[in-house]
């Protein structure tokens, strides 16, 4: 079976294609810069050398059909025809609490997304394009939507409740989600299999830092708190958002600056993290190269972050009353080697036995950081939320075909 994932931006649009007989990928790339006349799409067969175009694509139903096409090229294709795609599965950031699962498309699912837009504005739009451009396309093709926050759907009341008036859940669904779901289940799943250790049975603290990042204990195999909430904007400090700050800034930055709520919302979205304390960028590999040079607010940014991070890991070890392994993935968190020592450094109660050398490996597979003899095993694991959005797919497609 070869399952198409698909990854819908407001402007762009990434994609892999499996074979899911061993999950292996055929082929990838991504369309950018959807509504101009100057849209980049970049190709890469197994195998072969990425192909890159511009093209005028200006919007996503066009963006699909030209992945389409790459797909069945007579020089550099893949597929000999786009009926050889089974299904397609779809990356949607927010699921509320309507869906604790991976589901197939009908128009009742996505009259739900629709719903859940003002959850999600800035996402669940974008993936619904995603789906209509793939139903123009692909009209016969079933499809299947996997949620970010679906793994986060096991967290109890006491960690997805805020203490607010009730009300406001019982009426507007406010409270935790969680993010990045996807990410914390697999590394997860792997940390157990490289552990050599039943999940069910292990005390986890995932850390998926990438630009935006956030923190997840995951206890016995499922999600018991997570550091990101209603919205990805909570947590930890990141690359442009600010994570946890005092809600009262906000009204009193209004009435200082006489900012909007759209003026205050992209402040913290999108002003705040690195870029704000560093002053020179929201990329990790570029703070470092500044505090080797001596940059004060590099060095800052960089001390916040790790610091806030370490917080989150220490809470959640307090949360499951203990700890068996931490586990880095996502861009900062697979490749940052500065960042694991600083908060590996700064957990020795937890009775961690740091190994540099490992850490400071250029292997950039699944390894271990810390000694054999650690009490806490620290773990670095390459995510793949693609394949996870796969499998799910294909379980999915497979046991429908089944029941049929």
């Amino acid at each position: 079976m070869n399952i198409l994932v698909i990854n819908a931006g407001s402007s762009s649009l990434k994609f892999q294609l499996f074979n899911m007989n061993d999950e292996s990928v055929l082929a990838k790339g991504k369309v950018e810069r959807i509504g101009m006349d100057s849209s980049l799409v970049c190709y890469e067969p197994a195998g072969k050398p990425e192909e890159q175009e511009v093209a005028e694509i200006l919007e996503h139903t066009t963006a699909v059909r030209k992945v389409l096409q790459m797909l069945v090229h007579k020089r550099h294709g893949v597929l000999e025809s786009i009926d050889e795609i089974d299904a397609v599965g779809h990356r949607v950031v927010h699921g509320g609490e309507s869906f604790p699962s991976s589901v197939i498309v009908d128009e009742d699912v996505k009259r739900e997304i629709r719903r859940l837009f003002d959850l999600a504005p800035l996402h669940n739009p974008a993936h619904m394009l995603g789906i209509n451009a793939v139903e123009e396309n692909l009209p016969q093709t079933p499809q299947v939507v996997v949620f970010d926050t679906a793994f986060h759907q096991s967290m109890p009341a006491a960690s997805y409740l805020y203490p607010i008036p009730m009300v406001l859940y019982r009426k507007h669904k406010i409270r935790r989600y969680g993010f990045h779901g996807t990410s914390h289940a697999y590394v997860s799943d792997r940390a157990a299999k490289l552990l050599q250790k039943p999940l069910d049975q292990l005390k986890l603290i995932t850390c998926h830092i990438g630009n935006g990042a956030s923190c997840t204990a995951v206890w016995n195999g499922k999600s018991y708190d997570t550091s990101m909430g209603m919205t990805p904007l909570e947590g930890l400090m990141m690359g442009t958002r600010s994570g946890d700050i005092d809600p009262a800034i906000v009204p009193y930055a209004m009435g200082k600056e006489d900012l909007t709520l759209g003026e205050v919302n992209s402040m913290l979205n999108k002003h705040s993290g690195l870029i704000a304390i560093s002053g020179i960028s929201s990329d990790m590999r570029e703070i470092l190269e500044a505090m080797e040079a001596g940059d004060r607010g590099a060095k800052l940014a960089f001390d916040m972050y790790e610091y806030r991070l370490r917080k989150y890991i220490g809470a959640y070890a307090a949360a499951m009353n203990g700890v068996d392994a931490i586990v880095f993935t996502a861009g900062v968190g697979e490749n940052s080697a500065a960042l694991r020592g600083a908060v590996c450094g700064n957990l020795t109660f937890l009775g961690i036995e740091f190994d540099e050398a490992a850490n400071l490996s250029r292997d950039r597979g699944e390894r271990r950081i810390t000694t054999e003899a650690s009490r806490v095993q620290v773990l670095v694991i390459p995510t793949n939320e693609e394949l996870v959005i796969a499998r799910d797919t294909h379980e999915l497609i497979l046991a429908r075909t089944n029941v049929v």
